[in-house]
């Protein structure tokens, strides 16, 4: 509940909305380059302590993974900018009170997210680019015919010139392959591709004082990182899990200050407006120890511009976890709470996806819980941010949405019924939507029909639960308001009146009779016949 500003309370002055604008200027909304960052006077979260992790280990070669807008990049300019020496950037930070020479080592930072790499050669000009360029920075005359052999010929060139041996940053590292998975010709291109590349990172050992790459995804079963058996994969680790991403402390820490600012622009306490933020940007977790995680893109947009938004949901369609979704024709609501072990999240490959771990990689799913008995992790959706974006995209898969006002009021009716405990008007219009229900679904098999209807009434909102297990069997819908609960059964070409007959007959309404909330039982048949709602059935559980 959104708690109000009482009148006679401090009211903004024209000084301070002013402090307010130059306040939001601060925060370094897609800023990526961590020298900029530290010029330009932004709010920066230290990550640094986890440099030094990185250098006491010893350990030569890293890897993580991390979901888009997380961080990645401004963590490897960070690396950059520390291993280049640059000490003055790190001032007051954790980093500056190590024991460190800050002598300059060479770095090639090679970013892969310039390109989809739709076509073939995208991935040959970008590698071209970079190492013309670090070709002409270390001095090396003669180019060798493939792009591998050029890579090690700038890793032994920038060695010898400086003295001193190579740290090698990867950023994106996996653009090239997610963005063909669907595309055996291309992904099997680019995976060759990128496989010679990195090779060098092994075969050119002494000449390297550090690799760090990161991506989106971990390809367990392909021979990407095959030549390079230590790769230190910390994408799981408890010591790592926080390396990206905002933390509850760090954002006390850090952005007191901006939640002041952006409760007081929206007439909340600084309470409510701390719970609004975590609500929608919070609850990303990524280690079974780790600290509960905010996406820093999201919440740095919405301190500088003061309003609760779905920034994450527009930097990007999940169109390729939609497709996913819909071709394994799971339940949703199950696909979205489960189980699994860390041999499922940790990578997929070409031929066998696993729509768990590509949810997980991609930040639609997170880390809610872990039983150290079972060696189990318990998986859900982050945060409503992510709820919002995911079942938007969705919805289309299952229900051709029509455009124009005619929806808007269709779902608006849906809503109003339903918590006003019309659950005849409920059916009538949940039947006008699901007239969209596209041709080509898959109408033989009744999981669509529940999954689209799970979709819509998640994405307006409803506390929705879907196969609620009782001691006499599974209830295909439960919808609850404040005031009202709707025990829901669906027949797929039987008859409203048989799904009545189950209702009552495994007594699915009795675990809620003590509840306090009105009960409707609803039984109702789709017919793909007429592609509608047959008549439903509905009666109200008398106390």
């Amino acid at each position: 509940m959104i708690e109000i500003w009482r009148s006679g309370e401090k009211a903004l002055n024209l000084q301070e909305k002013k402090k307010i604008m130059d306040t939001a200027t601060y925060y370094p909304v897609g800023q990526q380059n961590f020298r900029e960052l530290r010029k330009d006077g932004c709010v920066y979260v230290d990550k640094t302590n986890y440099i030094a992790k990185i250098v006491e280990s010893k350990i030569r070669y890293w890897f993580l993974a991390r979901p888009r807008r997380f961080g990645k990049s401004l963590f490897l300019s960070t690396l950059e900018y520390f291993y280049k020496g640059e000490r003055d950037l790190f001032k007051g930070l954790f980093i500056d009170s190590a024991d460190w020479d800050w002598e300059a080592y060479p770095v090639l930072r090679l970013d892969l997210n310039t390109e989809k790499y739709k076509e073939r050669g995208l991935l040959d000009k970008v590698l071209d680019l970079n190492f013309r360029k670090w070709e002409e920075e270390y001095g090396v005359e003669e180019t060798a015919e493939t792009l591998s052999g050029r890579f090690q010929n700038i890793i032994e060139a920038a060695h010898e010139k400086t003295g001193r041996q190579v740290v090698v940053l990867v950023d994106e590292y996996d653009k090239p392959l997610v963005n063909n998975l669907s595309d055996d010709g291309n992904f099997e291109h680019y995976r060759e591709l990128l496989a010679s590349v990195y090779s060098n990172f092994k075969s050119s050992a002494e000449h390297i004082k550090l690799v760090f790459m990161t991506g989106v995804s971990r390809f367990s079963k392909l021979s990407v990182f095959s030549d390079l058996n230590n790769l230190n994969d910390i994408t799981f680790d408890n010591d790592f899990a926080d390396i990206c991403g905002i933390t509850e402390r760090e954002l006390v820490d850090n952005f007191r200050h901006g939640i002041e600012i952006f409760a007081n622009e929206n007439y909340l306490s600084y309470e409510a407006a701390s719970s609004m933020l975590k609500s929608n940007y919070d609850g990303y977790k990524f280690a079974k120890n780790g600290s509960d995680i905010y996406n820093p893109w999201s919440l740095l947009s919405c301190l500088a511009k003061r309003e609760i938004s779905n920034y994450w949901g527009r930097t990007g369609k999940p169109t390729l976890i939609a497709e996913e979704m819909y071709r394994f024709d799971e339940d949703i609501e199950s696909l979205l709470n489960t189980q699994c072990d860390e041999i499922t999240l940790q990578g997929f490959d070409l031929k066998s996806t696993s729509p768990l771990a590509l949810l997980f990689q991609s930040g639609y799913l997170t880390i809610k819980g872990y039983d150290p008995v079972t060696a189990l992790y318990t998986l859900g959706v982050p945060n409503k941010e992510v709820s919002e974006s995911l079942f938007k995209e969705l919805l289309p898969f299952y229900v051709k949405v029509r455009r124009g006002g005619d929806t808007e009021t269709v779902v608006r009716n849906i809503v109003n019924s339903i918590l006003n405990g019309q659950p005849e008007k409920f059916v009538r219009n949940l039947d006008i939507f699901l007239a969209g229900v596209p041709y080509e679904m898959k109408m033989d098999d009744e999981n669509n029909l529940h999954n689209a209807i799970y979709i819509l009434l998640t994405l307006i909102g409803a506390k929705v639960e879907t196969e609620v297990r009782t001691s006499h069997g599974r209830i295909d819908l439960v919808l609850k308001t404040t005031r009202y609960m709707y025990i829901i059964e669906l027949k797929f070409d039987r008859s409203a009146e048989e799904a009545m007959a189950q209702i009552k007959e495994k007594e699915y309404d009795l675990p809620y009779r003590n509840d306090g909330r009105r009960i409707f039982r609803i039984g109702i048949n789709f017919s793909s016949a007429t592609r509608h709602l047959d008549e439903p059935v509905i009666e109200e559980v008398e106390d």
